[in-house]
């Protein structure tokens, strides 16, 4: 039992922080990150993966849907986000001692941990 109540916890952790940022992205725009695609010479067209990511993801993370799966998009965007804006600082301190790309890589890492542990039994499709 608390092994699902754990899984719980780390689902709607990772879904409901991440959603923050995406609800953000959705009031404020993208035109940071669509600048940042184009740098890199990567598609702009990709920059709605950020909603997909940020938003859509974590919902259904939250509800405990194809957890894996959508653990698996956040996974890639969290990634992708690393790339794009974290690069140069991978080996680097941040101002206040933490590590400069931590929340990044709490997000990538917390859902990589729900991709191999799936979403317990309280989810609207428990895992195995």
């Amino acid at each position: 039992m608390s092994d699902n109540i754990g899984k719980l916890i780390l689902r709607v952790m990772m879904g409901g922080m991440l959603l923050f940022h995406g609800i953000a992205k959705a009031l404020h725009g993208t035109a940071a990150i669509e600048g940042m695609l184009k740098v890199y010479h990567i598609p702009e067209i990709l920059v709605y993966g950020v909603y997909l990511g940020e938003i859509l993801a974590p919902i259904f993370l939250i509800l405990g849907w194809k957890s894996r799966f959508w653990a698996g998009v956040i996974v890639l965007n969290m990634a992708t986000a690393v790339y794009l804006t974290k690069m140069g600082t991978l080996m680097k301190l941040g101002a206040y001692g933490g590590w400069a790309p931590e929340l990044p890589m709490l997000y990538l890492l917390g859902a990589l941990a729900v991709v191999f542990l799936g979403s317990g039994k309280y989810a609207i499709e428990p895992s195995r």
